[in-house]
């Protein structure tokens, strides 16, 4: 998986892009957000955060968890999601790499009933974590929200070897990922590199490559689901909208007047988000977001909560 430094780095909250996003609203999920067309404007009125729990929900509702199951969250950042499965009745552990995240979902949820963090690597997992040993055949149920990305083609490889040996007969991983759509490099529509090593984006796994990693690994495609419009389209949108108005003078006073916040962005930092934006856009075009859905085979063994 990525250096936790570098990812540490990538998700700093004092960044320009970090810093905007806070100010827009943007939620401690750190997720892009799942967006309907009817809904679109709401954005301006509520901020990204309800779109942005909408998304975890689509993703968790995809694991099928019942109460009592234990559930692995993969790269669980602050831990929304992680809580979101206590809250459920889900016996739910969720790891991350960077200690800065599992300090925060500690603070958040560490109190929650059933909940429990740990700092791990979800593609190199230790015996134990959080005192749950991390044994074959243990887990209901395994999730990674918007993260697998990080890991790189072998850090995936693993991730999902890894998940298959931790799932029960009957067990399911979820993972919700950005994928290539193109044989296109990546170098070429972010020439600077701006933000394609921040985010891995030269080595994202392809769409098609997906389930047959994961066949190898063991598992059986259930289900594959193409979020790309209501996620990254339409985030795309938004994004090409707040890039237009901060291009122009006139523009970023009508953004500060409805987000105050903005107004602590000197002219660097107006150039340096719009550069980032832009550069993100340019990425997109050539990506897809995915959910797949995948199965360990039952042999026979139900798979029940205790």
């Amino acid at each position: 998986m990525g250096d936790s430094g570098d990812l540490a780095s990538a998700y700093n909250d004092d960044s320009v892009l970090f810093r905007v996003l806070r100010h827009l609203g943007w939620d401690s999920l750190v997720d892009i957000g799942y967006f309907t067309l009817p809904t679109l404007p709401l954005v301006v009125l509520a901020g990204p955060a309800p779109f942005q729990r909408r998304l975890a929900r689509r993703s968790l509702a995809l694991l099928d968890a019942r109460p009592g199951q234990l559930v692995l969250d993969a790269a669980c950042g602050r831990g929304d999601t992680t809580a979101r499965l206590g809250a459920a009745g889900c016996r739910a552990l969720g790891v991350d790499i960077q200690p800065e995240q599992i300090d925060q979902a500690r603070r958040r949820f560490g109190g929650l009933s059933g909940v429990r963090f740990a700092v791990a690597d979800a593609t190199a997992l230790p015996r134990q974590a959080a005192r749950i040993p991390l044994a074959g055949g243990s887990f209901h149920r395994v999730h990674c929200l918007e993260a697998a990305f990080h890991f790189g083609h072998e850090g995936r490889r693993s991730f999902l070897s890894e998940s298959f040996r931790l799932l029960r007969p009957g067990g399911r991983l979820v993972i919700v990922d950005v994928t290539s759509r193109t044989d296109q490099p990546i170098g070429t529509l972010d020439a600077t590199g701006l933000v394609r090593g921040t985010w891995r984006f030269d080595d994202i796994e392809p769409y098609e490559r997906y389930p047959l990693l994961a066949s190898a690994a063991g598992f059986t495609t259930r289900r594959i689901l193409d979020w790309t419009t209501p996620v990254l389209h339409r985030a795309a949108q938004l994004c090409a909208l707040f890039a237009g108005a901060a291009s122009t003078r006139a523009g970023r006073q009508a953004l500060c007047v409805r987000w105050p916040g903005l107004r602590t962005l000197d002219a660097q930092d107006w150039d340096e988000v719009i550069s980032v934006v832009r550069a993100h856009r340019a990425i997109g075009r050539v990506t897809r977001y995915t959910a797949y859905v995948l199965d360990k085979p039952a042999d026979g063994v139900a798979d029940v909560a205790p």
